[in-house]
């Protein structure tokens, strides 16, 4: 933790991260250090998307100087009230029918190599993301996705398979697969139709609005 303009120059200096190898533990180890202000602690709890957030979980106050509210701003940042997961989990299924059932299909009927893989990958994605929320469970990012979703209770059965063949085998039939799955294991509010719209609004919208898509948050 440190001032605003120490923040600030960090920033203008590239050094708003660094490794710290004097202190390390054991042999070839580091300190990871990450600089943040009290502005920072604030903003992260009002507005910071999920790796920020989820970098938060069981985070430890080790010393605060007198004056500053830190553990309590500290535990704000993982959480997130009941009506936002439910919105992310619309808008993330909205995604997935989208690249899923739209996209891709184009892809395949265009021979569209890039679109393809462009929408398996998205469409992926999306169900993590909308499994993740399903379950209130917060994205760390992208290398993390698989082993937190083999952590959650709900999940369709054999998930990661069908994700793998997708992935690997982009086609209709993997995708239908894949979506049907996502289907099945909830009464999602929306429909397919419904879901055009939603996905127009947090994407293609999203210059209009100032609302970053969901894949950011």
């Amino acid at each position: 933790m440190v001032p605003d303009d120490v923040f600030d120059s960090a920033v203008a200096a590239h050094r708003v991260i660094f490794d710290e190898r004097l202190d390390a533990t054991y042999p070839g180890g580091c300190v990871d250090v990450k600089l943040a202000t009290v502005a920072f602690l604030d903003a992260a709890a009002e507005r910071g998307d999920d790796p920020v957030r989820a970098s938060f979980e069981g985070a430890r106050v080790a010393w605060v100087r007198d004056g500053y509210d830190v553990a309590e701003r500290v535990a704000a940042i993982p959480e997130l009230p009941p009506n936002v997961w439910e919105s992310r989990a619309i808008s993330f299924m909205s995604e997935v029918w989208w690249h899923g059932t739209d996209f891709l299909p184009q892809a395949v009927l265009s021979d569209n190599t890039f679109l393809l893989h462009h929408a398996a990958v998205h469409t992926v994605s999306a169900g993590g993301r909308a499994l993740l929320a399903l379950n209130r469970t917060l994205f760390r990012g992208p290398r993390y996705l698989d082993a937190t979703l083999a952590t959650l209770d709900r999940i369709p059965d054999g998930y990661s398979t069908l994700a793998r063949q997708l992935l690997t085998q982009p086609s209709r039939e993997s995708a239908d697969a894949y979506v049907r799955a996502l289907e099945s294991i909830h009464p999602w509010p929306v429909d397919r139709a419904t879901g055009a719209s939603i996905f127009i609004r947090d994407n293609e919208l999203a210059w209009l609005t100032g609302i970053l898509p969901p894949e950011l948050s």
